[in-house]
């Protein structure tokens, strides 16, 4: 976001189209439909409280900004003095029909500083909400990629049932027969409850990203159907790329550079001069009063003046007061400002570390379902061809079914490091400030 640009969020016509769509959606499409990726974000951060906050301080630093402007520009007020009831004897001063004065500030340098900080504030703010924008995004963004993966993971598993159904009954064939001891049934059936577990698990994961995701984006979670083509890839990066100037950390900064011009205003109010200027017009009545019999000639009925104060300090200990607060809390933006840069860094630095090591487990369960798939072929072509002249004994039915709930066994733990994997890359782009790259791919998906 361009900070010259008025602090409102902008939305051009293709985004409010877009938001339209993605609103359509989960209000008038069937509840098998698809949303793709740029849809629940778009809506997420439409929804977004964490955002509509943002905005509001946006709204506020906007405020306060013009605040300190406006006191140089004149201020007008109009008031009546009319009396209730009819005055007797003197009452120190003229009642008056109605008065007006205008009032501004003609010169204070602490002024400038407190306009400086105003608009730095401002700029802060923005820098938040662009923050809380990003941060939206790939909180959605996150959601959405692991419920495709539980999704798929839930398919491979209820595979993984067909396979251990099958082998039970072939165990409990082969105990029977006396060919296998009666632990082998047991074995079987272990084997089908622990992969059992892990569907329930699965299932339970995926009804709480839904509800997730209802509530980020506002729609149903039945009409929340992943669409695995509208997610783009992550790219592989490193924490020796590049960084872009991060939001969260330029709006700290900004913060704390608004704290300093603040306690530097205070500082200068207590020591340099303030120049106002006034003017007051008072139209005069002798309605309901005798005010006439206490002054030499007639009250004129128009009266007017005006002039320049001039406010010099020379003691004032609750400002000198403020004036320490405001150091105070300068100081204190500045270390929170630096404590923000290093927890990004620290970030970084561990985030390059895991990925390093989740990108050797993904290559390495990639490379055990390819081995497994492997196996099982070799296991189907012997199971259909038999050995021929091999001395190998045949392959059974049994051994079938575990080369199969073994070879998907294999496929689950690779899609679950490729999750983590793309997981820990997309928390790297952020810290590096290149999570809008990503996101600007949705938009062409």
């Amino acid at each position: 976001m361009n900070l010259t640009e008025p602090l409102s969020l902008k939305l051009n016509s293709r985004t409010r189209c877009t938001l339209l769509l993605a609103t359509l959606v989960g209000t008038v499409l069937p509840a098998s439909a698809q949303v793709s990726l740029s849809s629940v974000v778009l809506l997420a951060q439409r929804n977004s409280s964490a955002i509509r906050l943002a905005q509001a301080d946006v709204d506020k630093a906007a405020a306060s900004l013009a605040e300190t402007r406006g006191i140089m520009i004149p201020s007008l007020q109009i008031g009546s003095g009319l009396p209730v009831f009819p005055s007797v004897g003197f009452t120190g001063s003229p009642a008056s029909i109605w008065s007006a004065s205008v009032q501004s500030l003609v010169f204070g340098i602490p002024q400038k500083h407190f306009i400086d900080s105003a608009k730095l504030g401002r700029k802060a703010a923005v820098l938040n909400l662009k923050e809380a924008s990003e941060q939206v995004a790939l909180d959605a963004s996150l959601a959405y990629i692991e419920l495709d993966t539980v999704q798929t993971e839930l398919a491979t598993t209820q595979q993984q049932e067909e396979h251990t159904a099958r082998l039970i009954e072939i165990e409990q064939q082969r105990a029977e027969a006396g060919v296998d001891p009666a632990s082998a049934v047991i074995e079987a059936k272990l084997t089908a409850a622990e992969i059992r577990l892990k569907r329930v698990q699965l299932e339970a994961r995926a009804q709480t990203l839904a509800a997730q995701l209802e509530a980020l984006t506002g729609l149903s979670k039945e009409a929340i159907q992943v669409d695995h083509k509208s997610i783009p890839e992550v790219p592989s990066i490193r924490g020796t790329a590049s960084a872009n100037p991060l939001p969260g950390v330029e709006a700290a900064r900004m913060q704390a550079r608004a704290k300093n011009m603040q306690a530097k205003g205070d500082n200068e109010t207590h020591y340099w001069p303030q120049f106002n200027f006034g003017a007051q017009y008072n139209r005069n009545t002798t309605l309901l009063n005798n005010a006439n019999n206490y002054y030499a000639r007639r009250l004129p009925a128009n009266n007017f003046s005006s002039g320049i104060n001039v406010q010099i300090p020379l003691f004032d200990m609750a400002h000198l007061a403020k004036m320490h607060a405001s150091s105070a809390e300068a100081l204190r933006a500045k270390t929170e400002a630096e404590q923000a840069e290093q927890q990004n860094d620290l970030q970084v630095a561990t985030l390059s570390g895991t990925i390093r090591q989740l990108d050797a487990y993904a290559e390495v369960t990639s490379l055990k379902q390819q081995l497994a798939t492997e196996q099982l072929q070799t296991v189907l072509a012997q199971m259909e061809f038999g050995n021929g002249a091999s001395s190998t004994p045949q392959i059974t039915p049994k051994a079938e079914q575990l080369a199969r709930i073994e070879e998907r066994q294999k496929a689950l733990d690779a899609l679950e490091a490729n999750f983590n994997l793309t997981k820990a890359r997309l928390g790297l782009l952020r810290a590096l400030g290149h999570i809008t790259d990503w996101l600007d791919e949705l938009k062409t998906k």
